[in-house]
């Protein structure tokens, strides 16, 4: 959840932040199948990683979730660096220490120096293990676009936002509260400087709430500049409706944010030359002929290809245009951010990517 006690005097906090290295992760919940990615079917719909992100990247071929394969867990799982077994539909912490907690604590950051956007369904628990060593005020900041969208919006005026709020696709039993918090909201928009009637009407022209998303975290590099900021995509989740030309959708939709990302970087001098892009989803989907699974809507069985996925590297001192086809695992990520920053993530499971060091 949003905590703004560590904010005050934002402002000249602000102005004292080391302009030094950064690193922006995108991860896709609700993972895409090489069917209908990286296989020659499948390219047409990710015209932005092929062209202009994969030649200048380092791309993992094979990277392994041998982890629980609900969203929440599986992403919690790609913070801390270690496969979490809590219940993927319970609001609870990771019990790992996060990337974040390592970041802020060995390196001394600021609360305001590493943040999270993500959706809503359980999310707002990402930013902050429940270890007491490293939980309690030494997370990241989470925000959920959806819940600020819902705080701003008058009584009756959620019609119009329906498809920027849908919260989930993987269980049509658990509908998590999206009432927004009027403070947070407030406080949020200061820090933003964006006020609650501009951020209501910008989301009206949205299509999706990966959009809304990709949106607060441009506000956020403008404005504050964080050196380690987390991105989670959803929109491809919605294969779980059993709608296939949906599912393709939120593909191209995410290829296409992630192309808008990396020009986000270029172009905003607190990240242009200094910021290293992760981008990986947090696993595949079932096999077509898998009789346990249901094929792209799902992704239950825990075969190799709901299991295996990618991930590319971008940024300076990253080798261009290079292919790594041995098998590495989700959990290497944590490792590789703390061999880039400085700290140790001493609880995690994987290990450095030497491939990118």
């Amino acid at each position: 959840m949003l905590s703004f006690a560590p904010l005050r005097g934002l402002t000249t906090l602000q102005a004292a932040l080391p302009r030094g290295r950064k690193a922006i992760v995108v991860t896709f919940g609700g993972g895409a199948r090489d069917e209908e990615t990286f296989m020659p079917e499948g390219q047409e719909n990710i015209p932005h990683l092929l062209t202009e992100l994969i030649p200048r990247a380092t791309f993992f071929t094979q990277v392994i979730n041998r982890g629980i394969l609900g969203h929440y867990v599986a992403t919690a799982s790609l913070p801390t660096g270690v496969y979490e077994k809590f219940n993927n539909f319970a609001a609870v912490p990771p019990d790992n220490p996060t990337v974040f907690e390592y970041f802020r604590r060995d390196l001394n950051r600021p609360a305001y120096d590493a943040w999270v956007v993500a959706p809503s369904n359980g999310f707002n628990r990402i930013g902050e293990s429940g270890d007491r060593a490293y939980g309690p005020g030494l997370g990241a900041g989470v925000i959920l676009p959806k819940r600020l969208l819902t705080a701003a919006l008058a009584s009756g005026e959620g019609v119009q936002y329906e498809h920027l709020l849908r919260d989930n696709y993987e269980s049509p039993f658990f509908t998590p509260d999206l009432s927004g918090n009027e403070i947070e909201l407030k406080q949020l928009s200061e820090i933003l400087k964006l006020s609650v009637a501009d951020f209501a009407a910008h989301a009206r022209s949205l299509a999706s709430p990966d959009e809304l998303s990709v949106y607060i975290a441009r506000q956020l590099m403008r404005q504050l500049a964080p050196s380690l900021l987390w991105i989670t995509l959803h929109d491809m989740d919605i294969a779980h409706s059993g709608t296939y030309s949906l599912y393709l959708d939120g593909i191209q939709r995410s290829d296409r944010l992630c192309g808008e990302i990396w020009k986000m970087i270029q172009s905003e001098p607190e990240y242009s030359g200094k910021t290293t892009l992760f981008i990986l989803p947090d696993f595949g989907r079932d096999s077509d002929t898998d009789a346990g699974g249901n094929g792209f809507q799902h992704h239950r069985t825990g075969d190799p290809i709901s299991r295996t996925t990618w991930m590319m590297v971008l940024g300076p001192g990253i080798r261009e245009n290079v292919v790594v086809d041995r098998p590495v695992e989700s959990t290497d990520l944590v490792p590789t951010l703390g061999s880039i920053f400085g700290f140790s993530a001493r609880r995690a499971q994987g290990k450095p990517l030497t491939e990118v060091l």
